[in-house]
């Protein structure tokens, strides 16, 4: 999981995907205060589950060393969000959603096919 820190994802995207998704083991990087070495927890993943809706230069810099590892990028977005161009280059999937519950079914959906 990668996301920008700029919103509430404790609740809005956590709390959904642990709720939606609990077959899955997925790693969330800002579970506790500690700081998580991304680029290792990348290397570790089958695949990587970015959060696109608010630009993030780290989040960018995260996606790229999971392109280049080879992994699948599921990008997803809440409707109506300013999504950047560039960023289909490297995504493998483009989710928009609109409820938390929506965005776990998604993702589910595309990890069960993977």
């Amino acid at each position: 999981m990668a996301h920008s820190s700029s919103f509430d994802f404790r609740n809005l995207l956590y709390e959904p995907l642990r709720k939606g998704l609990k077959e899955h083991d997925l790693v969330f990087p800002h579970e506790t205060e500690e700081t998580m070495d991304s680029r290792e927890a990348i290397g570790s993943c089958e695949a990587m589950i970015a959060e696109i809706s608010y630009p993030s230069t780290g989040l960018g810099i995260e996606m790229g060393w999971a392109d280049a590892k080879g992994l699948p990028i599921i990008c997803i977005f809440k409707k109506g969000s300013k999504v950047s161009e560039a960023i289909k280059i490297v995504a493998s999937e483009m989710v928009e959603y609109e409820t938390g519950e929506q965005m776990a079914s998604e993702i589910d959906r595309i990890l069960r096919f993977d």
